[in-house]
């Protein structure tokens, strides 16, 4: 069975909710609605483009929907559902402590480690960070391949979706430089996070001066554990963050498509 391509909303993105609920980012100050926000990101040359495509989108002619539509529709989704899927089982495996090729291996300090040792050296955040910068390339690439493809399918429909699919391709050449800058942020805030985690478990240690073995860690590193669990979720929401455009050009194929049975 196909799996549903999840409807669009223009609410908070749960990737801020997972940021926001781990402390290492604040949303609960004011901020300008999405048409201002917008504003602050185009400049002259932006709108200009934009503007253009939509005069060319409405001097276009007016072909009716066709039954054919209803087939690109399913062929999109099902494309939608093999690259997620990929992609989750990509980040899932990664994100695991269970034996696999592409697993991460997840830092553990020797027993007769120190405190000092083990935060410098086999504790450090740029294993994490590396295995972040790598899932976000593969998303990159396969969530950029896909939306163009969704893309090329809308250009082939009806005149509507034709101004569609040239309007999304206008806004993701003017906002991907944007999106690229904002979604590196977040291996940078989820550093804070692995400071906080690692902290808060050496505390105890360093108060009764005590090594950082198996006998005075809670076993089998469960800080760590959490950590790569939350990395995940972070993970899986900017996976459905970045995939939210092309789920809405194929609702929208989908909704045409429709109205033609």
């Amino acid at each position: 069975m196909t799996q549903a391509v999840p409807r669009t909303n223009f609410n908070r993105s749960r990737l801020v909710g997972l940021l926001a609920g781990l402390s290492i980012v604040d949303v609960a100050e004011s901020k300008p609605d999405f048409a201002e926000r917008l504003s602050q990101w185009l400049d002259l040359s932006d709108a200009i483009t934009l503007h253009a495509v939509q005069n060319a989108g409405a001097a276009s002619s007016s072909a009716a929907p066709s039954c054919g539509q209803a087939v690109a529709a399913v062929a999109m989704e099902e494309e939608y559902a093999r690259v997620r899927t990929a992609l989750v089982n990509s980040i899932t495996t990664s994100c695991s402590s269970a034996i696999g090729e592409t697993r991460m291996k997840l830092p553990t300090p020797q027993p007769d480690a120190t405190i000092e040792t083990a935060a410098a050296y086999q504790l450090a955040y740029q294993p994490f960070r590396r295995l972040h910068l790598a899932q976000q390339a593969s998303m990159e690439a396969s969530v950029r391949a896909l939306r163009s493809s969704v893309r090329r399918a809308l250009a082939r429909a009806s005149a509507p979706l034709r101004q569609l699919a040239a309007l999304d391709e206008a806004l993701d050449n003017t906002l991907c430089v944007r999106e690229h800058q904002l979604l590196a942020t977040v291996p940078l805030l989820l550093e804070r996070r692995f400071e906080q985690l690692l902290k808060a478990h050496q505390q105890p240690l360093a108060d009764t001066r005590q090594a950082d073995s198996p006998a005075a860690r809670p076993p089998p590193a469960e800080w760590l554990s959490d950590f790569c669990r939350e990395l995940q979720g972070v993970l899986l929401a900017e996976l459905d963050l970045r995939l939210q455009p092309t789920a809405g050009l194929i609702e929208a194929l989908r909704n045409e498509a429709n109205e033609v049975k």
